[in-house]
């Protein structure tokens, strides 16, 4: 069987779908249209959705890695979380949050918590998720339950979770944090809230309001997808904001790649060339921060 084309249309469907509309029957519909019949569709359609069984690039068994599932104090009630540190570490590390997309704490999120802590970080991948019981097995669910969540709970979470891994015995007390998608946004949001949080690296997040960008005291990394017409609207109005106000930041549109073209699950939107090198850029720059 030959491999089904996926086009640029088809892929900005499952955007709306997945960030606008949360309406498979409608997505399904749009797709069959695209693809020429439901058989074709029905093949695309995983394509552009993540595979949880390419989820784990470093083994969740890695003897380099100490791993463990954990309950901390949040704004208003506890925190789950997972929390990954390297085992042979010599001296007190930076710290790193790892924050998930509008799918919650997954088994991708949690590889890329055990990416970051190879690189020699403590990070712990929160699930924001966690007020309303956590993270369903579900995506569809999950991003239901996204729709719910309270903006201002979420960043005060976020502020619970710098507190504590400020003060997490292996830690140095410098805390940064990454976030892809929905995460990116939580960063951005984070980094105008928490005068604590030292670096944050947003993968095609959306942008705060203009009028909060003062309050950021963090550096920042912005890496956005060249396809991503959607988040790309902000663009120019963040980076206006934090020149003026004289924030230290980067940021890095990746030609030709869609958005989540980091995630190595989603077939159809992962660009390995640009991952890598956000991927490198982001680890020179927490270490660079967060030392």
């Amino acid at each position: 069987m030959e491999k089904p084309v996926i086009t640029q249309a088809m892929i900005n469907a499952y955007d709306e779908y997945t960030h606008l509309t949360l309406d498979r029957r409608s997505f399904m519909d749009k797709l069959t249209k695209l693809a020429g019949s439901a058989t074709a569709a029905a093949a695309i359609a995983p394509l552009l959705a993540a595979n949880k069984a390419a989820a784990e690039v470093v083994a969740e068994n890695d003897d380099r890695l100490t791993s463990q599932d954990i309950t901390y104090p949040g704004s208003g009630g506890d925190m789950k979380g997972y929390l990954v540190q390297p085992k042979n570490a010599s001296g007190k590390l930076g710290a790193v949050i790892v924050i998930h997309e509008n799918r919650g704490l997954n088994p991708h999120i949690r590889d890329v918590a055990r990416r970051m802590a190879l690189e020699g970080f403590v990070a712990l991948a929160p699930d924001f998720l966690s007020p309303q019981g956590g993270t369903p097995e579900n995506e569809d669910q999950a991003r239901d339950m996204f729709s719910k969540l309270d903006a201002a709970t979420v960043t005060a979470n976020g502020e619970a979770t710098v507190i504590y891994l400020s003060k997490l015995d292996t830690a140095n007390g410098n805390v940064g944090a990454i976030g892809f998608c929905w995460g990116g946004g939580a960063v951005n949001n984070l980094a105008v809230k928490s005068p604590e949080l030292k670096a944050g690296v947003a993968y095609y997040g959306a942008q705060p309001p203009a009028s909060d960008v003062h309050n950021i005291k963090a550096a920042l990394l912005l890496h956005y997808a060249g396809l991503d017409d959607r988040i790309n609207a902000g663009i120019d109005a963040y980076r206006k904001a934090l020149e003026e106000n004289g924030k230290k930041f980067e940021i890095y549109v990746y030609d030709g790649v869609n958005h989540a073209f980091n995630n190595d699950t989603s077939a159809a939107r992962y660009d390995k060339a640009a991952a890598d090198l956000a991927w490198g850029r982001t680890v020179e720059f927490l270490k660079r921060n967060l030392a």
